[in-house]
C-alpha cells in the first residue's frame, strides 16, 4: 500500500509514493519562488521512497535551471508542480499535489535570506474562509 497518493489540478497524470519521508522544508530561495509563483515551495524530500506513476507519466515533463541544482517537474497540460527524481537521486515531492492528507510539520524553512518581503508578521492578515465579497 502506498504512503502517499497524489495527482495534478488536471488529473492527467497520478501517482503513488511508498517510503519513508526524511524532511518537510518550506524553501524561500527565488528560485522556488518563481516555480510555484508564492513566497515559497513546499516540498517533501526523500533518498528511499520509491515513485510510481499511476496514468500520466508522459504528461510530466522536468525542467533543470542551467547552472544550478535546482530542478522541477510539472504536468505540461495544466502547470501543477509533481514529484521528481534530482541528480544525486532524491526525490522532491511537492505537498500540494498530494491527494493523502500530509500529517506531518516541517522541518524548516529554507533560504529564508531570499525570503519574500511581504511574508512575514502575518498573524493579523484577515482570514476568510472562500474568496471575500
Amino acid at each position: 500500500m502506498a504512503d502517499y497518493y497524489g495527482s495534478c489540478l488536471c488529473g492527467n497524470a497520478k501517482f503513488e509514493v511508498q517510503g519513508k519521508v526524511d524532511g518537510f522544508y518550506l524553501c524561500h530561495c527565488r528560485h522556488c519562488q518563481k516555480d510555484t509563483g508564492s513566497a515559497h515551495a513546499a516540498n517533501l524530500f526523500s533518498k528511499s521512497a520509491r515513485l510510481k506513476w499511476l496514468p500520466g507519466a508522459d504528461s510530466v515533463t522536468t525542467f533543470t535551471l542551467s547552472g544550478t541544482r535546482h530542478t522541477t517537474s510539472f504536468c505540461k497540460f495544466c502547470g501543477s508542480l509533481m514529484p521528481g527524481i534530482h541528480q544525486d537521486g532524491l526525490l522532491v515531492i511537492p505537498a500540494g499535489c498530494l491527494d493523502t492528507p500530509v500529517t506531518l510539520r516541517p522541518n524548516a524553512h529554507i533560504f529564508t535570506s531570499s525570503k519574500a518581503g511581504w511574508d512575514k508578521d502575518l498573524d493579523d492578515v484577515p482570514e476568510f474562509c472562500r474568496f471575500p465579497e
